[in-house]
């Protein structure tokens, strides 16, 4: 009977896409879901609501740790933050570690609301310096459809190492003939090398709505770091996308709305 549960809500869960064919995408830099600016509060409990009112289809998340002592002291106990904004929200959700960190673990996330196999990838860092890593959903869209959500973090200290971690994410999916969607804190602004080079292959989101706003810090917002491509050959149409002017981190929410061609 569960098996057969199980069948029905994938069926019932793809024929809704099928139908829908537009999606909300969110990528978010959630500060290990702390306070930024009041040292020892939790915010886990306001970045829930604020998922679950986007009700995003995919969701990135950076800086996401996974059973630290860090998340001890200002939430009381040790915490999979994975596991419990999948839990609140009632989406899937995936956790890459990047780095053992204060005795767990520390890196991405990916949640989405479909039935989906994920996948990590590790990203390289020739300069030296803090690990990185790339989540990853696979969802079966309905009517032969599928898409791959990914999302990433990059270095932040050298741009030696976030050229090569576009190089290998770009790589990465060089052979996928789906739509791919690649969301998070890419640590870059637009006169880079890793910018330009992600241009050639995937569509700047926020370009392509003509909504171009900074996204860090939600203190003083001056720069662009966090971003959500489409792949190019994917045509996939961009019909919105929003920066959130909402202070739960140091990064603010990134939201666009796509459709996907029947």
């Amino acid at each position: 009977m569960k098996k057969l549960v199980w069948i029905m809500l994938i069926f019932m869960t793809t024929e809704i896409i099928a139908q829908n064919d537009t999606l909300t995408l969110m990528s978010y830099n959630i500060y290990h879901g702390e306070n930024p600016y009041k040292s020892g509060e939790p915010n886990i409990e306001e970045i829930s609501d604020l998922i679950k009112s986007i009700n995003p289809d995919f969701l990135a998340l950076q800086e996401v740790d996974s059973m630290t002592v860090r998340t001890a002291g200002f939430a009381g106990e040790k915490k999979d933050l994975t596991h419990v904004w999948a839990d609140k929200t009632n989406m899937l959700g995936h956790f890459a570690k990047a780095i053992d960190f204060s005795e767990g673990g520390y890196g991405e996330a990916v949640l989405t609301k479909h039935p989906a196999t994920f996948e990590s990838f590790s990203l390289p860092v020739p300069a030296g310096g803090e690990g990185r890593s790339m989540a990853i959903a696979h969802v079966e869209l309905g009517n032969g459809r599928k898409i791959s959500f990914a999302g990433t973090h990059l270095c932040h200290e050298s741009e030696v190492n976030r050229t090569a971690q576009v190089h290998a994410i770009v790589d990465f999916f060089k052979d996928y003939v789906h739509p791919v969607v690649i969301a998070g804190d890419f640590n870059l602004e637009e006169d880079e090398e890793g910018y330009t080079l992600m241009s050639e292959f995937y569509q700047d989101a926020a370009h392509e709505a003509g909504n171009v706003k900074p996204t860090y810090s939600t203190e003083d917002p001056k720069i662009r770091i966090d971003y959500i491509w489409v792949s190019k050959k994917s045509e996939v149409m961009i019909l919105e996308v929003d920066v959130l002017d909402i202070a739960f981190s140091d990064h603010m929410p990134l939201i666009a709305k796509v459709k996907f061609p029947k």
